[in-house]
């Protein structure tokens, strides 16, 4: 069935695990986005220079509206050996008619290239097919955007069309691929 879910109490794999974004963790936002500016920024427009407090706040509330009418399921990605902030991934754009949704991720610019994305955007993707009770999830991407690209490859997603205007960046449209993940995909990925 497909109804909206409480909060997970902690999704993890190995040292990596999820959690829906929480009010002490808007400074660790701050401090991922300012980092992140020159890699992130390139591809999602909120992560700016003048990326502030108020702007983290704000999210983290939008991300427990989300969550409490179940139709955006947001997750900040937290080491937890140490209690860092590696970046967020979640499920958006909730279909219930279709029970199908999108994924997106980001990670970090100090923390980049480490395989982390993928390992947090299964995990996501694990509570949509399992939770959730999605069948399908979308992953749209700039076709430019070579490590969203693999990340989306890595969790078994397959390429099915450039969509001609999909997204708009930077207050342009622009076209994108989308990649369409099905639970059997996931069988098909060998355990991180």
């Amino acid at each position: 069935m497909f109804f909206p879910v409480p909060p997970p109490p902690r999704l993890a794999e190995g040292t990596l695990s999820l959690h829906p974004w929480q009010p002490d963790l808007a400074t660790a936002l701050v401090e991922a986005v300012h980092e992140s500016v020159a890699s992130v920024g390139r591809w999602l427009p909120w992560c700016h220079a003048d990326y502030g407090p108020a702007e983290a706040d704000a999210w983290i509330a939008q991300c427990g509206d989300g969550w409490a009418a179940g139709g955006h399921f947001a997750f900040a990605i937290i080491e937890e050996t140490t209690g860092t902030l590696l970046g967020g991934t979640g499920l958006n754009r909730i279909d219930r008619v279709n029970r199908n949704a999108n994924l997106g991720y980001w990670v970090r610019q100090s923390r980049q290239g480490q395989g982390i994305a993928a390992r947090a955007a299964g995990l996501a993707t694990r509570f949509g097919f399992g939770q959730l009770g999605l069948v399908r999830i979308e992953i749209v991407i700039q076709p430019d955007n070579q490590p969203s690209l693999r990340i989306a490859e890595k969790l078994g997603a397959r390429f099915e069309a450039v969509a001609r205007q999909r997204i708009c960046l930077h207050g342009q449209a622009r076209d994108a691929a989308v990649y369409g993940l099905i639970p059997a995909d996931l069988a098909r990925v060998p355990a991180a």
